[in-house]
């Protein structure tokens, strides 16, 4: 493996890892908050559990963006 490609694969190897980090960081603070909320109000617990649910399936497509540019790296610029 040339020096070039083998970049590109650490590059690739921190893109994925860390837009998993970042994504783990935001669904434990989502978490915390929703549990924060839902002591202050129990009432409102169901809408703040929707809200959260939404929120979490966006905060989960920033990895899968992650791992489609790491894995484009690795296959088409480092081949």
């Amino acid at each position: 493996m040339e020096t070039g490609s083998a970049l590109v694969v650490i590059a690739a190897a921190l893109i994925i890892g860390l837009g998993a980090l970042g994504t783990a960081i935001g669904f434990g603070l989502l978490g915390g908050r929703l549990l924060e909320g839902s002591a202050r109000q129990p009432e409102m617990a169901p809408m703040l559990q929707g809200k959260m649910f939404l929120m979490a399936g966006l905060l989960d497509a920033v990895p899968m963006i992650g791992v489609g540019i790491g894995m484009y790296m690795i296959f088409v610029l480092a081949a």
